[in-house]
């Protein structure tokens, strides 16, 4: 192999031929936008659309600066800023894949206790949209959707406003610092994967702002914007593979990214403070993003743990693996199509059933090397965003939900820790002792995982679905997961 040309500003001139590189001069951006949690989803999304909206010479005023508050945000930093934080993203396509070189993040907030220099940055003028991408599982709800002002991480934050602890702490006092200064709100963006991620945001920051003053909350809430939006794109996690095929195209990049050849991002129009025009570079901007959310979120996110934790307990490695495996793939599809896609609206030009067919062909991209373990993760948060939403409108409804209580026994079961081969399943979750304790107990009494009111709320209650869960826990250790998804499809 010839040598690697290193990522940097400076040898951005030298990278290998067929790499696209950025086409404006980085040195005319200035910030418009901070982001809370920048990993690779963010860097392989929201800030592409930005990069390619800069190559038109447009929004040079709206460069990234990244920012966390968790101390690992403090090696992530270090990562970017020592390739002057330019990212590689390679897109994996069965065709063939390319890559591109983005430079929309121009730098990265120090990550210090009590975020006084995220504080700081965010109250720069310049910056009028604060993005978040923190997990669906991090707007601290409680167990019925609402604010937990309860949560220790709260009660720290209203003890001491001006050190918080979390990123929705940080944007309140830098909106008081703001309002002090009458410089003026910015808009809070979620970039998660959560339905009505935008009020969900709104929901925390406000919930936080009126334990910690009340009246800064009624500024706030006149004054800032909280757009939802839906977002798409499959990310696999950076691993020593990833970082093999950057070297393939003669790049030292410590941090690349890879993606699917598809992206999406439907968003409100809702923004105090301005915003770049993501849609000349293929965003749509739109009054109803509830449906393109409902859409992805049940289909698209429900299906990957549909798949992800029978394929955790096969020792199936990869996503793309579960869709090759007869019984998963007939599984995906017999939920998806009768179980999932009643409770869906179309959105313009695309139907329900035609987009569990285009998911279908994403998640069996075998290019896309993303594993069932990356996809199963957080699944206290996954489930009850994803899943159990269709649970209860099926529940309402009439309708099938056999496979869905399937779905939530095979994921009680991969809790317990164990695959059918008899290795370990690793701790996957930020409540995994939990729930390996109640998995545990739901091995001789099923009922014992339903009881987890924190996920399931009342749906214990709910004789259709904790009947059906009971029999299929039951089945599956019994005569295993196999045995019980040949018995779903079949059926």
């Amino acid at each position: 192999m010839s040598e690697l040309t290193p990522l940097t500003q400076a040898t951005l001139p030298d990278m290998p031929d067929g790499v696209r590189t950025p086409r404006y001069d980085r040195d005319r951006l200035t910030p418009g936008i901070v982001h809370i949690g920048l990993g690779n989803f963010h860097r392989a999304h929201q800030a592409w659309y930005l990069h390619r909206l800069m190559d038109e010479g447009l929004a040079l005023d709206w460069a990234i600066l990244g920012a966390g508050v968790r101390p690992a945000d403090a090696a992530a930093r270090e990562k970017m800023l020592a390739q002057d934080c330019l990212t590689t993203l390679i897109e994996l396509d069965p065709s063939g894949k390319s890559a591109e070189v983005t430079g929309s993040m121009i730098g990265f907030v120090p990550v210090d206790d009590g975020n006084g220099s995220l504080i700081a940055q965010m109250a720069d003028p310049r910056i009028r949209v604060v993005s978040l991408t923190v997990t669906e599982g991090g707007y601290y709800q409680d167990g019925t959707g609402g604010f937990d002002g309860d949560h220790p991480d709260i009660r720290h934050d209203v003890a001491s406003p001006d050190a918080p602890g979390t990123a929705f702490g940080a944007m309140i006092a830098a909106l008081r610092r703001r309002r002090e200064a009458g410089a003026g709100p910015f808009t809070c963006q979620s970039c998660d994967n959560l339905q009505a991620n935008g009020d969900v945001l709104r929901r925390t920051i406000l919930g936080l702002a009126r334990m910690q003053d009340p009246e800064l909350a009624d500024w706030i809430e006149r004054a800032c914007t909280f757009p939802n939006s839906m977002v798409d794109c499959i990310v696999p996690a950076t691993g020593p593979a990833e970082r093999a095929l950057v070297r393939e195209f003669g790049i030292a990049d410590e941090v690349p990214v890879t993606h699917e050849n598809f992206r999406q991002w439907v968003i409100e129009d809702r923004f105090c403070a301005g915003r770049p025009d993501w849609d000349r570079a293929g965003a749509t901007f739109t009054d109803d993003v509830h449906a393109y959310e409902a859409m992805k979120i049940r289909c698209l996110n429900g299906g990957h743990q549909v798949i992800a934790d029978p394929g955790e307990i096969l020792g199936v490695e990869t996503i793309a693996g579960c869709m090759e495996h007869p019984l998963i793939h007939g599984f995906f599809r017999k939920v998806e199509l009768e179980e999932i896609v009643p409770h869906v609206d179309p959105v313009p030009g695309m139907t329900p059933q035609e987009y569990v067919d285009l998911i279908d062909r994403r998640f069996a991209n075998r290019e896309i090397r993303d594993t069932t373990r990356r996809v199963a993760f957080d699944g206290s948060s996954r489930h009850t965003g994803f899943v159990l939403p269709v649970i209860r409108d099926a529940l309402k409804a009439g309708t099938p939900i056999e496979g869905l209580a399937l779905t939530e026994a095979l994921w009680a079961r991969m809790c317990e820790g164990t695959r059918e081969d008899g290795t370990t399943i690793e701790p996957n979750d930020p409540i995994w002792d939990d729930l390996q304790q109640a998995a545990r107990a739901a091995r001789e009494r099923p009922r014992a995982w339903l009881d987890q009111k924190r996920i399931y709320g009342d749906l214990a209650e709910a004789s259709r679905f904790a009947d059906a869960f009971d029999a299929w826990l039951a089945r599956i250790w019994s005569d295993g997961a196999e045995e019980a998804l040949k018995i779903y499809t079949k059926a």
